[in-house]
This record gives structure tokens, C-alpha cells and sequence, in this order.
């Protein structure tokens, strides 16, 4: 993977743990010659993301809706800062310029750029691996609601391991490198849905 798209909060929450993990996903991925991609700001978790890679001598691309860049939140000192028309042109860059989602905590708008990853991998918009960073057990509740929409039948068993999670950043890394694209509905009969 030579690009990452990260997903994490533009909050800074109380809890110093948060952000100290943003820091050293950035920090990590920088070193291992991986490139962020991000949502382009420069507080919260987002910010911290972006700060770890580039103290890291890393790439970093931010991609920032108008809206946002206007209301002075861009970081400046992106590698790459890319001003987009809305969200669904910066999601889509996402997805173009990246080899992989990986998802820390974060609040609504993490959750959106995570549940589309997830979507456009069951459909077949993109193959590309779908980690979630469940640091601190942040992502318990909503591994136990994705694996609930799999035992109900509203998710297919064939889809069930889109979400890579792992507690621990190295060994998600080590799943999302060895990641191998499931078959997605646009590639199933009838027959099968």
C-alpha cells in the first residue's frame, strides 16, 4: 500500500489517549513509506493524524471541502492540499487516491466515510481493504452491531469480513496488506442475492 486513507474525528476530546494514537498512526505510516490521505484539517484527531506523518518526513494529502477551507480549518502544511467542491468530491478522492481505508475514532462524519468504504467494497466501487483501529475498545458496540446485520441476514455472510478491526495498529496493517477482495454484488447472479 503506498496510500492510506484516513478516517478520524476533527474533535479533540478530553481523553489525551485519542490524540496521542492519531500521532503515532501518522507517525507510523510515515515511516513505513505509506501516505496519508485525510480529510485536510488541522485540529483534533485529523490534525494530529497529519502532524505525526509530516514530523515524520511523510506524505501527507489533504482533501478539504470549500466550505471548510474558507473557515480557516486547512492545514497549511500538507504536502499536497486539495480544495474540493463538497464532501462526495472529497470522498471520492478518497477512494482515488488511496489503497486502503483505515478508520480511527471519530464522531458522525467518521462513521459516514466508514460505512461508504464499507458500501462501495460490498458493491464493488473499489477492492480495497477496510481496517478500523478499535483503540481503547472505541469500536465495540459498533463491531457488535455489524456482526448483529450479519446474523439477521441484512448483511451477507460473504461480506461479513469487509471490516478488518484490530486493536493493535501492526497487525491491522499486516491484514490489510495481505487483504484479498471478496466478490461483490455487482459480480453476483441474480441467483445469489
Amino acid at each position: 500500500m503506498k496510500r492510506i486513507a484516513v478516517y478520524c474525528g476533527s474533535a479533540t476530546p478530553a481523553d489525551e489517549r485519542y490524540v496521542a494514537l492519531a500521532r503515532e498512526v501518522g507517525q507510523t505510516l510515515a515511516t513505513r513509506n505509506i501516505g496519508v490521505v485525510y480529510g485536510g484539517g488541522m485540529r483534533g484527531l485529523m490534525g494530529a493524524v497529519a502532524q505525526g506523518a509530516l514530523d515524520a518526513g511523510g506524505e501527507v494529502i489533504g482533501v478539504i471541502p470549500e466550505a471548510l477551507a474558507i473557515a480557516e480549518i486547512a492545514n497549511p502544511g500538507c504536502t499536497d492540499l486539495r480544495v474540493v467542491t463538497g464532501m462526495h468530491e472529497r470522498k471520492r478522492a478518497f477512494v482515488d487516491l488511496s489503497d486502503g481505508f483505515l478508520t480511527l475514532p471519530g464522531g458522525v462524519g467518521t462513521m459516514d466515510e466508514l460505512w461508504e468504504a464499507v458500501s462501495w467494497s460490498q458493491l464493488g466501487y473499489h477492492a480495497k481493504p477496510v481496517g478500523l483501529l478499535n483503540a481503547f475498545g472505541f469500536f465495540d458496540h459498533l463491531l457488535a452491531f455489524n456482526h448483529h446485520m450479519v446474523a439477521t441476514g441484512f448483511v451477507r455472510q460473504s461480506h461479513a469480513g469487509i471490516i478488518m478491526a484490530e486493536p493493535d495498529l501492526d497487525l491491522l496493517l499486516a491484514r490489510m496488506t495481505g487483504h484479498e477482495p471478496h466478490v461483490p454484488i455487482f459480480g453476483m447472479k441474480a441467483s445469489d442475492l
